[in-house]
């Protein structure tokens, strides 16, 4: 049977048990959309406004599944708006193919309309290529199989990440009678499974360590690893702090969870991962704002404490920090392989052993639990994020699904916001993109279409995509939008103020001379995009009863959150450091910290302190 190039895409995209494409249609690819809603296919085609929400979608359904899926653009200018979401997909590793038209064939190199032709024809590989793994240029019919199965295998196998394939015009609509009906069983079967002496190193150190602690990343995760995970932290006793992508790889209800790490981190989770003797690391990168910045003694103290690194990708492995036991394999199967090696007798001789060490975590996190309830607790309007999202938590069931902006609410949600089931907390943690989190809440939902879905986000970053919310409004998609306004990048202000000393584009206000501050209505807004659900909260005591209003109608709706701008309270209790050099008009103050980060005392904390310490604490 003779079929398009583009009918053949759709067939294996359908085979691969890919559910939907999304993206925005343009004469480059318009024969390819129509393929795809061909009866060979039909593969419905989930229409965005802007390009590089289709691939924060693509980029959420992964995270929320594990499934790629598509986003399908244009040539030219709707290529280029996907870079951000392929970005923020290959720094968090997250699996999805970008199909986009080019120029045909025969056409390339005269710098037809949308072309980008002058450093090499076709150029657009060239500019996606550091921000996925693999980039393809498709130029003959007979090549798509082939591409495919690759694209799927680059995708999946190892650390995850996008992939590229471009289409010419020309190639969209050549036939071939070629058959793609065993490309799903290319794929690799199978994970990397670690070392056996690399295992017995390993469960060597978690059984003498006196003071363990296990940090989990993204890469725990991907890889599913949760029942693992708290398994083997229960049965030997071992505290768990987790990054930005890795909350809610153990249940922040569970004993063993100590918190989150780095900056802004929380003070359990800084201790306990400052004053490790054993530090074991699954699929964790080690970033700056996860290790508060290699600060000795903050986050982490290695060395002298030993790091056993679990990571899939072997580059991962010493790269911020030397690696005692260095295992370059999958994290469940570590940790099933660790979990194999140690009798119920040595694990409970090590769990007995630790009873006072973690008397002593619980204890931080008692002490932490108070110290945030004064912006839990905080009366008025304009309010704090913290007291939002703790009625948001009464509100929304434990296996409800957040997605979250950056700034404010995306430091304020892993601080404080208790999650309790991995794939329900989506955010941009290494590329912290704005713009991601509504269009990534749109995926989530379309990807688990009974589970509640919420995008926490901030006004700024709302509206560096809000033209999505049109997609909710036409494919009645009920995703609630918990917006919460500060009129402005305050994140960003209070880092001006306290870095620098003053701020500069980060507030939102009139400039008429009064100064007050601006702020969209957002409720009309919502309302103008076909949303029958918007309001505006106007006391404290009515978030929780909003957004439950919300949840309960089935529909796309808006619950706007007024708050308050005072750094004191706003938003998260800032621990951790951040190595942000400061100018000369920072505050004395502020110049001694950052001068202490680098000075001579790099001497670990005394395994003997027992006291709540306070991590140095940087912007806020």
């Amino acid at each position: 049977m003779q079929l398009t190039v583009g009918q053949i895409i759709g067939k294996a995209l359908k085979a691969y048990g890919v559910p939907y494409v999304t993206g925005l249609p343009g004469h480059g690819n318009w024969s390819m959309i129509d393929a795809f809603n061909d009866p060979v296919s039909k593969l419905p085609f989930i229409q965005v406004m802007h390009e590089q929400s289709a691939v924060h979608i693509a980029d959420a359904h992964y995270r929320v599944t594990g499934q790629p899926i598509v986003a399908c653009t244009s040539i030219g200018p709707g290529a280029t708006n996907t870079i951000i979401g392929l970005a923020t997909a290959h720094c968090d590793s997250t699996a999805l193919l970008l199909i986009t038209g080019s120029a045909a064939t025969h056409m390339r190199g005269h710098g037809v309309m949308q072309e980008l032709d002058r450093f090499a024809s076709p150029d657009f590989p060239h500019i996606v290529a550091p921000v996925t793994k693999r980039t393809f240029d498709v130029i003959r019919a007979d090549q798509v199989p082939f591409v495919l199965h690759r694209a799927w295998n680059a995708m999946l196998t190892g650390r995850a990440g996008p992939v590229h394939m471009e289409v010419p015009l020309d190639i969209q609509v050549e036939t071939t009678d070629i058959d793609v009906a065993d490309l799903a069983t290319r794929l690799p079967v199978g994970k990397p499974r670690a070392d056996a002496q690399a295992i017995e190193a390993a469960i060597k150190l978690l059984l003498t360590a006196k003071r363990p602690c296990v940090v989990v990343g993204g890469g725990a995760i991907s890889a599913n690893a949760t029942p693992e995970l708290t398994t083997l932290v229960e049965r030997l006793g071992i505290p768990v702090v987790f990054t930005w992508n890795g909350k809610g790889a153990i249940a922040e209800d569970n004993p063993m969870c100590a918190g989150t790490a780095g900056w802004p981190g929380s003070l359990p989770g800084n201790n306990t991962a400052a004053n490790a003797d054993v530090v074991m690391s699954l699929g964790c990168r080690f970033t700056d704002w996860s290790a508060s910045s290699y600060r000795k003694g903050v986050t982490f103290s290695i060395p002298d404490a030993k790091l056993i690194q679990v990571d899939i990708d072997p580059r991962e492995i010493g790269k911020n920090y030397p690696a005692e036991v260095g295992i370059a394999a999958d994290c469940k199967l570590v940790l099933a392989d660790i979990l194999a090696g140690i009798s119920n007798d040595q694990a409970h001789k090590a769990r007995q052993s630790r009873a006072s060490y973690l008397s002593h975590v619980e204890v931080l996190k008692k002490q932490w639990e108070e110290k945030l309830e004064r912006r839990r607790s905080y009366k008025g309007i304009p309010t704090t994020m913290l007291r939002t999202l703790r009625e948001l938590r009464k509100v929304l069931p434990r296996n409800g699904i957040v997605t979250v902006g950056s700034g404010h609410p995306q430091s304020t949600t892993k601080q404080a916001f208790p999650v309790y089931e991995p794939r329900t907390h989506i955010t941009s943690g290494s590329f912290s993109s704005m713009g991601f989190a509504l269009p990534a809440a749109i995926g989530a939902k379309l990807a688990k279409p009974d589970t509640p879905v919420v995008c926490i986000i901030g006004d700024g970053d709302f509206m560096m995509s809000v033209q999505e919310l049109a997609v909710c409004a036409m494919y009645d998609i009920p995703v609630v939008f918990l917006i919460l306004n500060n009129s402005g990048y305050i994140s960003i202000r209070d880092g001006q103020n306290y870095l620098i000393g003053r701020q500069i584009g980060s507030e939102f206000n009139h400039h008429n001379g009064d100064g007050r501050p601006y702020s969209v209505d957002f409720v009309s807004l919502a309302k103008s995009f076909g949303f029958e659900v918007a309001t505006k909260v106007q006391a404290e005591d009515d978030i929780g009863s909003n957004i439950k209003r919300a949840l309960d109608s089935k529909a796309p709706a808006l619950v706007e959150v007024p708050i308050t701008r005072d750094v004191s309270v706003a938003a998260a209790e800032v621990v951790g450091w951040w190595d942000f050099p400061v100018l000369p008009t920072a505050s004395d103050a502020v110049k001694a910290d950052y001068k202490a980060g680098y000075a001579a005392e790099q001497h670990r904390r005394s395994a003997s302190d027992v006291e709540l310490s306070e991590p140095v604490s940087a912007v806020g």
